[in-house]
């Protein structure tokens, strides 16, 4: 692979990347998810192929002559590319299963990416905000007021007894599922994740990989959202996941903290140097060890033993490296050993020019040996 692959020179991170808020060395992103079903259909799996299309159509009309209709950019994700569909993914603005479906299905999203709908998922609507770092109040608040405005353009099927009606029975009642993507190195280092994945199972959270539901934890990036929305208010909901996700932030904090104490500071900052040297030096780099190098240096950034990198030079390799970014980068598909190459080539790209940028800075602190794995 060519040492000069060409990297976009902006990139547009999408909200959950955007590396502010609240907490945001620990907490990236919030999101808010309903789950909603249009009366008059029968739930998405089993529609025939004419009426899911007749629903996307119905949708999308909707969303067009609402006041929605000026920023929410409509795509139809079964005429896309399956590289475009999987890039979509990883920004994390469908799903894998609304990627990979065969029925007709659309999505909308907002040029920010902090508002996405998936049409025609598992559910006729899932409607999603996004808010970069811990903004539990302010995502939900925002997730309502998009979901009064559909609710005011579309009929959706709702019940008395039950609430809004949901394809699968774990999401009926409210169809709410709030979460928040969470970095915690300081746990997994200091082996309290089993403790506190625990604890949230027993207030009914539950602990995801990277993607959610499904999805394994690479890199130390893990998803805590509610599992009930039946019989629960969602201001209780709310409140819940809040209390239990400061709980946690307070606890990462904790153990970073510790691994920088006496006997723990010197593995620590082994683990973050090896991790560097690695992301900078390795010719061959597979998406899990990427990340969980990654992961490493993150931890070293936030922690201020790595100064010349900042996390805007991070999340382009997150979001950068992975596969189908990877790819489209390259203008074609890629085989497994091809995609480790380059993005190897891209990890010690956007180091080196971090490395630049940080000697054009001539501070004190500011010297090659920081970058290339100099003790502090």
């Amino acid at each position: 692979m060519s040492e000069d692959l060409r990297i976009p020179d902006s990139l547009d991170l999408g909200e959950w990347l955007r590396a502010d808020g609240p907490d945001h060395d620990i907490a990236l992103c919030t999101r808010v998810r309903f789950a909603r079903n249009v009366e008059g259909y029968r739930f998405s799996p089993l529609l025939e192929r004419d009426e899911a299309r007749d629903l996307c159509s119905f949708v999308t009309q909707q969303l067009v002559q609402s006041d929605l209709g000026a920023r929410l950019r409509i795509v139809d994700v079964a005429s896309l590319r399956p590289l475009q569909r999987e890039i979509l993914v990883e920004r994390h603005l469908i799903s894998r299963d609304h990627a990979n479906a065969e029925r007709p299905r659309a999505m909308a999203r907002d040029d920010a990416e902090r508002v996405s709908l998936m049409i025609n998922e598992e559910d006729h609507l899932r409607s999603q905000v996004f808010r970069s770092g811990f903004r539990v109040k302010e995502a939900y608040a925002a997730a309502e007021d998009l979901d009064d405005r559909l609710i005011s353009h579309v009929p959706l099927a709702f019940s008395e007894e039950f609430g809004f009606l949901t394809a699968c029975p774990t999401n009926v009642g409210t169809g709410l599922r709030l979460s928040v993507m969470l970095h915690l190195p300081g746990m997994v280092w200091a082996e309290d994740l089993e403790d506190a994945a625990n604890t949230c199972q027993k207030l009914f959270l539950a602990v995801r990989g990277l993607y959610g539901e499904g999805s394994r934890a690479l890199g130390d990036f893990y998803q805590v959202s509610n599992q009930v929305t039946l019989g629960r208010p969602e201001a209780q909901l709310v409140q819940d996941v809040a209390m239990a996700v400061q709980h946690l932030i307070e606890w990462e904090r904790r153990d970073r903290d510790a691994l920088l104490r006496r006997d723990a500071r010197a593995r620590t900052l082994d683990r973050v140097y090896r991790a560097l040297g690695t992301l900078q030096n390795a010719f061959i780099l597979s998406s899990e060890e990427c990340l969980n190098n990654l992961s490493a240096v993150r931890f070293g950034v936030q922690q201020g033993i790595v100064p010349d990198l900042v996390l805007e030079d991070l999340n382009r390799i997150l979001l950068l490296s992975q596969p189908a970014h990877l790819q489209e980068i390259h203008g074609k598909r890629l085989e497994a050993t091809d995609r480790d190459a380059l993005r190897a080539d891209l990890v010690r790209q956007i180091l080196r020019e971090a490395k630049a940028r940080a000697e054009g800075r001539g501070g004190e602190d500011s010297g090659p040996g920081n970058l290339a794995g100099g003790h502090p």
